[in-house]
């Protein structure tokens, strides 16, 4: 790999997140917080230093005006090392609030992989800073080296294998011959949609700024809000159900509401996909199942039993992870049925996290073909997603990316029960982690905060986080030995 290609991305993708750290700066003008101005204005000054920095104690970095043929080693470890730098440059002005380097980190990452876990335990924050946890949700949705693929001339071409390392999937989809093109028209479609949402919910009777970070914070799949009550304490079922259509959208894919809305205007072509209709009978059936407990078990009203289970059905299968009720109080059957939807995931191209639908569809198509294989040994069966043959390499893909996903996730449960004494902690903690889902069950629930675990545990839960943002590949990549080869 060639230190002049990485420190030039990375010196570029630093400075431009320096830049995004003024942002709060104007909120806290705007509520005349004078005092929050310093943390984000010396952040951003520190942060853009070190950035101009690597390219002068670099030259051959500051001289490189592409990256056109950049490696795709190289394009994983940019992008890996990108997002690393991003939690540390974002857990920045955390800690002017008096918060320690691993809770600053805890919360800055958990923000930036559309988490949502946090440490808070009370909410009286500056605007500012509360703006800030959104806005680093709403970068992370898409994705910071996709956004700088639609902006930045340098990585026009190279933005190719960039692109591919942060939206890891089955296949490459794009839907333009030309990648930055792709991703300008995604990070439209995402704007457009987080504007929508803004004007609803303000429209609907949430106040302004609540509107601006609850919108960001959904159409990323994210899952804070600057209500210490998620969506729960604003008492109103009709923006309940906003939310809930918007989290829907954030966890469908990107790139076939382009085609459908935008292209085609034709809404009925979302059910010629068949990872859409996956999605969502998946999100039906599971809501059924859950809205019947409601009823039965805990008493719920028709209308609430299903407001409230399409709701959190959709907040964990898409990895939201809002809350219109403390669903930690739920029956235990209810309970269950809901941290299963936690494994299912979202759509592929779309801001939500998880295993993603295309694989499971992959994964049943795979089993369904073996056992054709077994009773036909000489028969030539394909494995097709919408009339095309998915090669053997990428469903090996698939299933190895599973194996390793449910490895890690019970790694992560098993050093988390015997860190915390505690296994509910250890199995909501692990995959709420990995799957950027944000809350767990019990005291880490909707309503409550990871503050009280040990060091060691918010450690993992950070690797963990990380890990699952960029769907492990990358970080699998580079245990590699023949990964770590430098040269200028």
């Amino acid at each position: 790999m060639r230190l002049s290609y990485i420190l030039n991305a990375l010196s570029t993708v630093i400075t431009y997140i320096g830049v995004f750290l003024l942002l709060p700066v104007f909120v806290a003008l705007i509520y005349k917080d004078y005092s929050s101005v310093i943390p984000f204005l010396s952040s951003s000054l520190l942060t853009v230093s070190m950035g101009l920095l690597i390219k002068k104690i670099y030259p051959q970095a500051a001289k490189l005006e592409n990256l056109n043929d950049i490696k795709k080693s190289e394009a994983l470890f940019i992008v890996a090392v990108s997002w690393m730098m991003f939690a540390v440059i974002a857990a920045l002005p955390y800690m002017f609030y008096n918060l320690t380097f691993v809770d600053s980190l805890f919360e800055s990452t958990s923000g930036i992989t559309t988490t949502g876990a946090t440490i808070f335990k009370t909410f009286n924050y500056a605007h500012a800073l509360l703006f800030w946890r959104s806005l680093t949700q709403w970068l992370g949705g898409i994705g910071i080296i996709v956004m700088f693929v639609a902006v930045l001339p340098q990585f026009a071409v190279a933005g190719r294998q960039m692109f591919f390392a942060e939206t890891p999937g089955p296949t490459e989809d794009k839907f333009t011959p030309r990648v930055r093109t792709t991703a300008i028209l995604l990070w439209s479609l995402y704007l457009g949609l987080t504007l929508l949402a803004i004007i609803c919910l303000t429209i609907a009777g949430m106040p302004l700024f609540d509107s601006i970070c609850n919108a960001m914070s959904t159409l990323a799949a994210g899952g804070f809000s600057p209500n210490s009550n998620s969506i729960m304490g604003y008492h109103k079922p009709l923006l309940t159900w906003i939310i809930l259509i918007f989290m829907f959208f954030a966890g469908s894919s990107m790139n076939l509401q382009y085609k459908v809305l935008v292209k085609k205007k034709n809404p009925f072509l979302f059910f010629k996909s068949e990872e859409f209709c996956l999605y969502f009978w998946v999100v039906i059936i599971s809501s059924a199942a859950i809205a019947y407990v409601l009823i039965t078990k805990d008493h719920y009203g028709m209308h609430a039993a299903v407001r409230h289970s399409l709701f959190q059905v959709i907040s964990m299968m898409t990895s939201t992870g809002s809350a219109s009720i403390d669903f930690a109080k739920w029956s235990y059957p209810a309970q269950i049925l809901l941290f299963i939807t936690m494994f299912f995931g979202s759509c592929a191209s779309s801001a939500g996290g998880g295993i993603k639908m295309t694989r499971w569809l992959l994964v049943f198509k795979s089993m369904k073909a073996e056992l054709v294989r077994i009773l036909h040994p000489n028969a030539v069966i394909n494995v097709k997603v919408e009339d095309t043959v998915v090669s053997p390499e990428v469903l090996r893909q698939v299933i190895v990316f599973v194996i390793y996903y449910f490895a890690i996730f019970i790694l992560g449960a098993i050093l988390i029960t015997f860190i915390e004494h505690n296994h509910i902690y250890g199995l909501a903690s692990s995959i709420t982690a990995l799957g950027n889902i944000g809350p767990g069950f019990g005291a880490i629930g909707p309503m409550g905060s990871f503050a009280d675990f040990h060091i060691s545990s918010k450690l993992i839960m950070i690797f963990w986080m990380l890990i699952g943002r960029l769907e492990i590949i990358p970080f699998l990549v580079m245990t590699q030995r023949d990964f770590w080869s430098f040269k200028a």
